[in-house]
């Protein structure tokens, strides 16, 4: 699997530096290294939505720092398994 986050200027002010950490540390916690692949991108469109940016595969979500657990698991572990 493969997750794009915005590292744009509008998705860094909205914490995409934060919504990679939390998700470095869950692929790592679920040892899910050899499953996904983070990538970072610039500017992805979605400047005027609510939080950052995010693609997993071809499907686009608005992620905030503090959903970013949420995320994880409604999105990420349910494709994964």
């Amino acid at each position: 699997m493969e997750i794009t986050i915005c590292v744009g200027s509008s998705c860094h002010l909205k914490g995409s530096r934060d919504v990679i950490k939390i998700l470095e540390r869950l692929i790592t916690l679920h040892r899910l290294e050899d499953r996904i692949t983070l990538k970072g991108s610039f500017c992805m469109g979605e400047c005027s939505k609510n939080g950052v940016c995010v693609c997993v595969d071809s499907d686009r979500f608005n992620v905030a720092p503090l959903n970013a657990d949420l995320f994880f698991n409604d999105v990420i572990l349910k494709r994964i398994n």
